[in-house]
Order: C-alpha cells, then sequence, then structure tokens
C-alpha cells in the first residue's frame, strides 16, 4: 500500500472500512486520504486483529506486544521491527528502515511500467520532484534512454 512508518501508527480501527473496502490514512502534514482496502490486505489485518493483536483499549490497530500495551509512540519504532526483521531474515539491503518497502514498491511499479505520475499518485507525494527520485533506480530504463557515446563504447 505504500504507507509511510507514521501513517502505520496513526492508524485506528474506525480508519479501516471493510464493508466499503476502503481505509483512511492520516498522512504527512496532517492530510486524509482514502484508499482501496485490497482483500488480501483486509484478510491480514483481520487476522492481526482477531488472533495476533494483544487485547486492549487502545483505538490503534497495531500495538505494542509488551507492556505497557498501547500503540506506538513513533513512526522509529516500525522502522526499528523492520530493521530487526531484515536482520533476522539475513536481507542486504542499504536502506534498514520502514522506508524500505515504500522503495521498494515505488521501484517495483517503475520496473512494470507504471507511470511516475501514477506512483506519485500511489504514494500521496505532493511534489512530482519528490517522486522522480525513483527513476534514478531503473538503471535498465535509463539505459534504453541513454544516448550513444561519440565515437563508440567506451
Amino acid at each position: 500500500m505504500g504507507l509511510r512508518a507514521g501513517e502505520i501508527v496513526a492508524l485506528n480501527l474506525e480508519d479501516i472500512d471493510g464493508e466499503a473496502g476502503k481505509m483512511t490514512i492520516r498522512g504527512k502534514g496532517g492530510r486524509y486520504a482514502q484508499l482501496p482496502l485490497l482483500a488480501d490486505i483486509g484478510k491480514a489485518v483481520a487476522s492481526y486483529l482477531h488472533g495476533g493483536r494483544p487485547p486492549c483499549n487502545c483505538r490503534s490497530i497495531f500495538v505494542r506486544h509488551v507492556a505497557p500495551i498501547r500503540g506506538f509512540g513513533s513512526s522509529a519504532m516500525i522502522s526499528t521491527i523492520v530493521s530487526r526483521a531484515l536482520t533476522a531474515a539475513q536481507v542486504t539491503s542499504a536502506r534498514k528502515g520502514a522506508h524500505v518497502f515504500r522503495h521498494a514498491l515505488a521501484s517495483d511499479l517503475l520496473r512494470h511500467g507504471v507511470s511516475l505520475e501514477e506512483i506519485g499518485e500511489l504514494l500521496r507525494h505532493r511534489s512530482p520532484n519528490t517522486t522522480a527520485i525513483y527513476a534514478k533506480v531503473d538503471t535498465v530504463a535509463l539505459r534504453e534512454l541513454a544516448m550513444p557515446w561519440p565515437g563508440g563504447v567506451q
């Protein structure tokens, strides 16, 4: 879904509307967005809420599993969880925090021919310049655009 760590921390139970198949995201700058709740994500969240989430009165969807049971205090905790999971899975990556998933999603979409404009819309970027950062990583596509070196291959 391309959520930022802060957006994950801010998710509350009332933000999920399973019947309508939508979820409300509180993004950067206090902006709200309604996103489709994909069936597999809805099932995963429901499974977590019914079997993986510790009992508590907290309205946050994702909560700590150690006392005190409450929502995460900051996005840094999400990045720490991701970093530990990547280390445990022996995944080597230049990026270690939660943003690695957002970056991987954008890069994968770009490799599959999705336009930068569409990626920017999905990631809820305000500026096309922010999304353009992901064009740098698609070296295969950039090679196709490169002009031949004068005088032959160098």
